[in-house]
């Protein structure tokens, strides 16, 4: 395994694993049994960072979620896992009643929901202090200065490590931080967006996006994130879903466009030149690029999770990197 390092607090940063893991089924869809098989292979190979949400998974059974940080709390307990596991979470998103979602009904970034929740997501996950925290969505009904003041009031009391957002308007988290800068207070310092190799259209309105995606990792964010070093992207969805691998898994719609054949075709011409899978190259390249980006994936057997694991020893040559990244 590869590590490197979130946050640059020598209170509150750590050094995680180069490939994350991503909990949200587990506890629903993916049965205890699986999920606790899964998430210790992932251990012993190294693995020390581990991604959930409070509303995973209230799309499963029209609830209101919890189920992954609870899933991961029974397991941090019957492993004796303590700090050595880094483990995020967000809020922002959680229905407020079964039978709603997070775009009619959404707990959303009020001072009062990041305590209130925040302590939720502890007392499941079954930990003092949460690593790391995200804010989830955008609340444009509260404005920012409560938001980052709820947040920082986390951090001061130790509750709270690092503080990331996640599907904002670049816009929204650079006024986010200056205003934390100004006021001495901590800031977001992990990001956490749809990226993968293949580019998305950003113009697609989506349900909480009605002028185009916010959620995707675009020019924008990318130039945003080379001005300033210190962040940190991790990248969800960066196998989406299982479309690069499966004939019964199309591409989602952002992807239909005609610059994706071309990005497709130099996968595979890498995957075969290195007797990698596709979803292998994908990870390597996020891995070990330019800046580095911390891949999120997913999996409902540890067979899955050996492929994406294999993919942090896998070493792109320079000119296959530069053939992936220019392909159009």
């Amino acid at each position: 395994m590869k590590y490197r390092t979130i946050g640059t607090d020598p209170k509150t940063c750590r050094e995680v694993s180069a490939l994350a893991f991503g909990a949200m089924l587990l506890g629903s869809v993916t049965d205890e049994k699986t999920s606790f098989a899964i998430l210790d292979r992932y251990v012993e190979a190294g693995g020390t960072f581990i991604d959930t949400s409070d509303n995973y998974a209230f799309w499963i059974d029209g609830g209101q979620g919890g189920q992954s940080e609870e899933l991961l709390g029974r397991w941090r307990r019957s492993r004796g896992v303590g700090d050595e596991i880094v483990i995020a979470t967000k809020l922002g998103a959680r229905p407020l009643a079964p039978g709603t979602g997070y775009v009619d009904n959404a707990e959303g970034l009020s001072a009062k929901v990041i305590r209130e929740s925040a302590e939720r997501s502890r007392e499941r996950l079954g930990v003092d202090r949460i690593d790391l925290l995200y804010a989830h969505i955008e609340d444009r009904t509260v404005p920012l200065r409560e938001t980052v003041e709820g947040f920082a009031e986390l951090v001061a009391e130790g509750t709270v490590g690092l503080l990331g957002v996640s599907n904002h308007a670049i816009w929204r988290v650079e006024r986010a931080r200056a205003i934390a800068a100004a006021a001495g207070l901590p800031g977001y310092e992990v990001l956490q967006y749809q990226h993968s190799h293949l580019r998305p259209r950003f113009d697609v309105p989506e349900s909480i996006f009605e002028d185009g995606s916010l959620g995707h990792a675009g020019a924008e964010l990318l130039s945003y994130l080379r001005a300033e070093p210190e962040l940190t992207l991790v990248a969800y969805s960066p196998l989406l879903g299982g479309a690069y691998a499966r004939a019964d898994k199309p591409l989602p719609r952002d992807y239909d466009h005609p610059g994706t054949p071309a990005r497709l075709a130099v996968l595979r011409e890498v995957a075969n030149e290195t007797g990698a899978t596709v979803n292998q190259v994908v990870l390597a390249w996020q891995i070990g690029g330019r800046f580095p980006v911390i891949p999120l994936v997913g999996a409902s057997s540890v067979a899955q999770l050996e492929e994406s694991l294999a993919a942090v020893d896998l070493e792109l040559t320079e000119e296959q990197r530069g053939r992936l990244d220019a392909a159009n």
